[in-house]
């Protein structure tokens, strides 16, 4: 069997659909499992979906996608633009990286302007609500065919 594609999401993104859903929507995390894993099927693929408010989980579980995951999608959440340890494990990986933010971090306060991720990461998608994780997702299957 495949390997799969690790769908990684930081601190707070467990209460995705019940935090400020006027900037990040109503739907729930296991939403965005839901349709990925549902997607990730139709594209010949497999999701993990994993969700931490703690750097280190973070970064334990990229390196277990070292010899585990196809790739990584990742929404890093509030550690995109503090966390200088989640890009250096993320160099660590061999595959392709997807950067995704659910707003569009750019319209929003100037300190969210900034990702150590993107430093890593093949692209990034931001501002398309949780279809953003399906869209990486789609582009994914793209860079491992």
């Amino acid at each position: 069997m495949a390997k799969p594609i690790y769908i990684l999401n930081g601190p707070n993104l467990n209460l995705l659909g019940k935090r400020q859903p006027e900037i990040y929507g109503h739907d729930t995390l296991d939403d965005v499992a839901r349709s990925c894993a549902a997607l990730a099927q139709d594209l010949g693929h497999v999701t993990e979906l994993f969700q931490s408010n703690h750097e280190g989980e973070i970064i334990d579980t990229i390196h277990r996608a070292r010899d585990l995951a196809a790739g990584i999608i990742i929404n890093p959440a509030a550690y995109t633009h503090t966390s200088v340890a989640i890009l250096d494990a993320l160099n660590a990986f061999d595959g392709p990286v997807l950067e995704v933010h659910i707003s569009n971090v750019h319209k929003r306060e100037s300190f969210r302007h900034h990702s150590y991720v993107s430093l890593r990461a093949d692209g990034v998608i931001a501002g398309f609500g949780v279809q953003g994780y399906e869209l990486a997702l789609r582009r994914m299957a793209v860079l491992l065919a």
